[in-house]
């Protein structure tokens, strides 16, 4: 049966990652996978999640399953990390959530749950988008529609074109956006886009499905939150995909949280009852390591308080990299790179042609993606010159 199957091509972020890892040029430069990486290049532990982790160690006696809906203070935390304290939904007990395997899991417990109630659903996705969205989301069955997000021309969001195209989003459909640093393009909304989109879902009644993989890593976490939070006030219906790889570093932990923000209390019941049926179907129980540290971090003032202050930390590192990537880029080859300077988040399309970006892995060893998609925490004090270089040498 087995020998059956084809062969299948190598993921394409992925592959390009292992390609990297194999080359034995001491210049190389990997700017692929979406990870973010110190100046040294690796991957940190946040010494908030290490306290964390030491108390656990310390205290945990047991290592049962947690609920279906796993840990509740996790689920409580990621609630009032994306939504608010304040919020009226929460208030009101419209919100209900699931700790999930990661942002994927949470994304495809959201699907899922979506197909539940309308298996016709129609999923507007971005174009472009991380490629990734689509077979989560459409393993499920559901059928997919496109709008138009980035403009090449300008670097910047094609919210006109976006309007145009989801003016034919019915009611039922539900559109995938993405919270803040939009991935592949670093391109988003501003809040006056979000109020646009808000009264268009309004009007046209379809569900945002809001996928913040990044709050924290663009302007702050409240001000990251900022657009979901905004149709949260105005709709009866979003469904939320969280993810704490990035902004508590929990890459290889899977931790995430689907969040659904119901018409009232008793919906989200229902709607929390089904989370947990689809989740049983998928992966049968919740994996606890990760979200008992990222719950421990947000529900202890301390942790949370340490957290906090690396984050803006690593924030702040992010856009200081656009700025000095800018500068090198615009002294290395006279050219604008403006716009890389205007972008929130750790990815950046440098408007490369994909014969340049193969160029410039065949030649310097400089591997992106042959949109030219790279992330931007992979730049470092120790090649942020070559790499300028080297970009300059394509154009």
């Amino acid at each position: 049966m087995l020998q059956s199957l084809e062969p299948l091509p190598a993921d394409p972020i992925l592959g390009l990652s292992a390609a990297a890892r194999a080359d034995d040029n001491p210049d190389k430069v990997d700017l692929t996978v979406g990870i973010y990486m110190d100046d040294a290049g690796v991957c940190p532990v946040f010494k908030a999640v290490q306290l964390a982790q030491k108390a656990l160690e310390a205290e945990e006696v047991t290592k049962a399953y947690l609920p279906p809906a796993g840990d509740e203070q996790f689920n409580r935390c990621m609630q009032h990390l994306v939504l608010g304290v304040g919020s009226p939904a929460l208030g009101a007990g419209r919100v209900c959530s699931i700790q999930t395997p990661g942002g994927c899991g949470a994304l495809r417990i959201g699907a899922e749950v979506i197909f539940a109630a309308a298996p016709d659903a129609r999923v507007w996705i971005s174009d472009p988008t991380w490629p990734v969205h689509i077979p989560l989301v459409g393993s499920v069955g559901l059928g997919f529609e496109t709008y138009r997000y980035y403009n090449v021309a300008d670097h910047g969001v094609d919210f006109e074109g976006m309007v145009a195209d989801l003016r034919h989003a019915r009611a039922g459909d539900v559109v995938l956006l993405h919270g803040c640093c939009h991935n592949p393009s670093g391109a988003d909304l501003t809040l006056e886009q979000w109020e646009v989109v808000a009264g268009m879902a309004e009007a046209q009644g379809f569900t945002p499905f809001v996928d913040i993989a990044y709050q924290g890593l663009g302007d702050g976490l409240d001000e990251d939150a900022a657009g979901v939070r905004l149709l949260v006030e105005r709709l009866p219906e979003v469904v939320i995909a969280a993810s704490c790889s990035k902004n508590l570093g929990l890459y290889r932990e899977r931790t995430g949280a689907a969040i659904f923000v119901c018409q009232d209390a008793a919906n989200a019941q229902t709607v929390l009852n089904q989370a947990k049926a689809a989740a049983r179907r998928v992966y049968s129980m919740p994996p606890a390591h990760g979200a008992l540290l990222a719950g421990r971090v947000l529900g202890d003032t301390g942790l949370d308080a340490l957290w906090r202050e690396e984050l803006e930390q690593m924030c702040a590192r992010i856009n200081g990299l656009r700025s000095d990537l800018r500068a090198a880029l615009e002294k290395a080859s006279g050219r604008d790179f403006a716009f890389i300077e205007k972008e929130k988040g750790m990815f950046s399309f440098l408007g490369l042609a994909p014969a340049q970006a193969q160029r410039l892995r065949a030649e310097f060893s400089v591997y992106m993606l042959d949109s030219s998609r790279i992330n931007v925490a992979g730049v470092n004090a120790g090649n942020i010159d070559y790499l300028a270089q080297c970009v300059a040498k394509v154009l």
